[in-house]
């Protein structure tokens, strides 16, 4: 049932985003007089299609990856005379980059629509305490303690783990020190070259900081078919009570000596009903990631609720929304091109890359998480939509708009051969992005 939902989730996802982004390039188009010959959900065959009184047809496809407006274009085949002026060539070069940007554009607008409506709808986060600090870390070394509330990351308000993960991303590749306020002090925490071939997922490890949470009992409750753990005989509803004669406090501390020991076997002794008994189990190593292989046994514990004071309510009016939502979007544009360049350069992991197969299962785990989290999702997959056609490849709609500036400058256009030598190049380069980001999906998996 779970891929069966995961293509749901994914099909509605492209679905909104690219309606969103075609249907920018049409208003546009409109409204700058072009004429628009065809309007297209999804690629190959139409599945239903209708035409509108001003015979532009409107259809949704076989294939839901992609979309395209077709304009009439004296290029792409003959125009009628008295309809030259309503050609996309015939426009100007202002107008034609108006039309080429719309696209990118309308996703950006999207984000902002979908971001003030979950800060009028109300969202819940975890109040960024800190939790566990690691020895000889930049965090302990820093001397900031577990349980500090963060206010602050580089002079910026934080009000939530997600605001404070943005704020670190943004600082890949940093040597010198990040500036964290807490609700009673100031901390400076040395780092050199910041989150380089580390997990950008996770930029609190590298500092030596964790998330509060509450002290999870080694209680298991559920058990993964065939994993290491239930070979070793455990079930749901066993205690853990030593490992290798060791007493383990909590979950977490369990989960830890897991981790450590991939590959060789742990000496348990387990509770349940009152009996004891000794288990002998050896998990399976995982790469995690960031690369590196951890213990694995196939065994989850059950979570605590949260106490109240730990949740956060973050609402707004709907005016108080409107500058929240553009400085979130804003935000999540500069983080995603940041990002982006120091991938180029080096400093983020190509790996890092997700193409389809990570979408549909993001998309599928962001419906079950509920409104906020499929909105939220869909709202940065929009946003990363809207900045990678941006960039100046042929083909894309920043290659487009490339040539058309230059043809600003020049007054006149590149040459025919010019442009179809740019298109090749820009081929040549999604498609290898593409095979990119198929292979870390399938290497994830």
């Amino acid at each position: 049932m779970g891929i069966i939902e995961n293509i749901i989730a994914v099909i509605v996802v492209l679905g909104v985003l690219i309606t969103f982004h075609e249907y920018g390039h049409f208003f546009v188009a409109r409204r700058c007089g072009v004429k628009v010959l065809h309007f297209s959900v999804g690629f190959g065959k139409p599945l239903w299609s209708i035409h509108d009184r001003h015979g532009t047809r409107f259809s949704i496809a076989a294939i839901p990856l992609g979309g395209y407006v077709k304009m009439l274009d004296e290029r792409e085949g003959p125009v009628a005379p008295e309809e030259r002026h309503r050609a996309f060539n015939q426009a100007s070069v202002l107008r034609r980059i108006l039309i080429v940007a719309a696209g990118p554009l309308a996703n950006f607008l999207l984000a902002w629509v979908i971001y003030w409506a979950l800060f009028v709808y109300g969202i819940s986060a975890l109040v960024p305490v800190v939790g566990h600090i690691a020895p000889d870390s930049p965090a302990s070394r820093s001397g900031i303690a577990e349980g500090e509330q963060i206010s602050r990351v580089e002079g910026r308000e934080v009000l939530t783990w997600e605001d404070i993960n943005l704020r670190l991303v943004d600082l890949i590749g940093r040597s010198g020190s990040v500036s964290i306020d807490t609700t009673e002090h100031h901390y400076e925490l040395p780092v050199e070259r910041y989150l380089v071939g580390e997990d950008p997922s996770n930029p609190l490890q590298p500092l030596g900081m964790s998330v509060w949470q509450p002290k999870v009992a080694p209680r298991i409750q559920r058990v993964v078919a065939d994993s290491p753990a239930a070979q070793a005989g455990l079930k749901a509803g066993d205690v853990i009570t030593q490992v290798n004669h060791q007493s383990v406090s909590d979950w977490g501390a369990f989960v830890a000596q897991v981790q450590q020991a991939g590959g060789h076997p742990l000496q348990l002794h387990v509770e349940n009903d009152g009996v004891i008994r000794e288990v002998k189990l050896t998990p399976q190593l995982k790469q995690a990631s960031n690369g590196k292989n951890i213990g694995y046994i196939g065994a989850a514990a059950e979570m605590p609720a949260y106490p109240s004071q730990y949740i956060r309510d973050i609402s707004f009016s709907p005016w108080q929304a409107v500058p929240r939502a553009v400085g979130k979007t804003w935000d999540m544009i500069q983080l995603t091109t940041v990002s982006i360049g120091k991938m180029v350069v080096g400093l983020i992991s190509p790996s890092n890359l997700s193409g389809p197969v990570t979408i549909a299962r993001v998309a599928g785990d962001s419906a079950r998480g509920g409104v906020e989290a499929f909105g939220s999702f869909l709202a940065y997959l929009s946003i990363s939509l809207g900045v990678l056609n941006l960039l100046p490849i042929p083909m894309l709609d920043g290659g487009h708009l490339l040539y058309f500036v230059v043809e600003a400058v020049r007054g006149r256009p590149l040459s025919e051969k010019v442009q179809i030598l740019g298109l090749k190049i820009g081929m040549l380069l999604v498609g290898t992005l593409m095979a990119l980001a198929l292979y870390f999906d399938l290497m994830r998996l």
